[in-house]
């Protein structure tokens, strides 16, 4: 069994992460990879815009507001992650586009962990991403976890660590979603990360097996986050045409165009080949266009229809997958292939 600093801190067997991949909903997947004992995590995005019913939730999304729809969804995952005692998060994006439900999401988190024992224990970690996290530190603090903030570039880096992250996330330019504008991919940022900050830093963008696993150790990482590679299982939220798409795309289906809190990369189709084609002739000029076509594609995305122009975020890393596991199955597999390999390094490495 592999332990790292990621596995001592959180109190989790694998050091893997599933990352919030908002604004679609999470909650299936996140039982299923802390029941799996990895660290699963909430998205919070849909909740904040109320654009998707959690299947914990039964009432209507207009007559709640999204501090309520969250607390819902976290005791359902606690009680779903009872026996296991699994350990799970959420995931708050700090973009300004996103600023009015912040403060619920995070009174939200805060209160769940005050008035439930249980939910203290194992509600253990907010990772925020997409935004300046230095305004946002009384609101992490006071919650009482863990911090962890997704960072595209040394300087964002650094400055979570400044603002009193507990970890960094440090995610290359190949991954799925939202990502930098600058093109800087995993295999130099992670190591330039890790020099750069004193903090612990888990890598992200490319991962999805027990060798890429290695490979972020070697680099100096204490584990990674994965989002690609848990689409594509049997228990996760995302629809069977989206699940397809991944293990259908190769090495070069993928490509970075607008999105509404800065680029992301989506799995190649027509509608994220106009994205990339707004993005490059410039963000600005294309935005209004481009966050049009993504609320549209997002929504046939949710409903599973029209897979030329739903959209599906999705890593360089889809090449590399072509089945669909359950998510027990993929993080063992993890596990089984990184010690491994790790046992074998001296038998061809001298």
């Amino acid at each position: 069994m592999i332990k790292t600093k990621l596995t001592e801190m959180l109190g989790i067997r694998y050091p893997i992460i599933q990352a919030g991949m908002g604004p679609w909903s999470t909650e299936k997947l996140c039982v299923a990879t802390a029941n799996a004992g990895a660290l699963g995590i909430i998205s919070t995005v849909g909740i904040g815009y109320k654009w998707v019913a959690p299947s914990a939730y039964q009432e209507e999304l207009a007559n709640k507001s999204p501090y309520q729809i969250l607390r819902e969804v976290l005791e359902s995952t606690r009680q779903k992650t009872a026996d296991s005692k699994g350990i799970f998060g959420v995931n708050i994006p700090l973009a300004e586009e996103f600023r009015e439900p912040l403060e619920e999401l995070f009174r939200a988190t805060r209160d769940a962990r005050r008035e439930d024992q249980d939910m203290a224990e194992r509600l253990r970690v907010i990772i925020t991403s997409a935004g300046n996290p230095t305004p946002w530190t009384d609101q992490v603090k006071d919650a009482g976890t863990l911090w962890f903030h997704v960072a595209p570039s040394v300087y964002h880096a650094q400055k979570a660590e400044k603002a009193g992250a507990d970890a960094v996330i440090a995610s290359g330019r190949e991954g799925g979603g939202h990502v930098a504008f600058e093109p800087v991919h995993t295999m130099v940022l992670l190591p330039q990360v890790v020099r750069s900050v004193g903090v612990p830093v888990i890598g992200a963008g490319g991962f999805c097996d027990g060798a890429s696993l290695v490979a972020a150790l070697a680099l100096g990482a204490i584990g990674i986050q994965m989002g690609t590679r848990f689409i594509a299982t049997q228990e996760s939220d995302f629809t069977q045409m989206w699940k397809e798409k991944v293990i259908d795309s190769d090495e070069k289906g993928t490509v970075p165009g607008i999105s509404i809190f800065g680029p992301a990369r989506y799995l190649k189709n027509q509608v994220s080949l106009r994205l990339a084609e707004l993005l490059r002739k410039g963000f600005q000029e294309g935005y209004q266009e481009g966050v049009e076509l993504e609320t549209k594609g997002i929504i046939l995305s949710m409903e599973g229809k029209d897979p030329d122009w739903s959209i599906f975020f999705g890593g360089e890393v889809a090449g590399r997958i072509d089945n669909l596991p359950t998510v027990k199955e993929l993080v063992e597999s993890i596990g089984d292939e990184a010690e491994k390999l790790l046992k074998q390094m001296g038998d061809y490495v001298s």
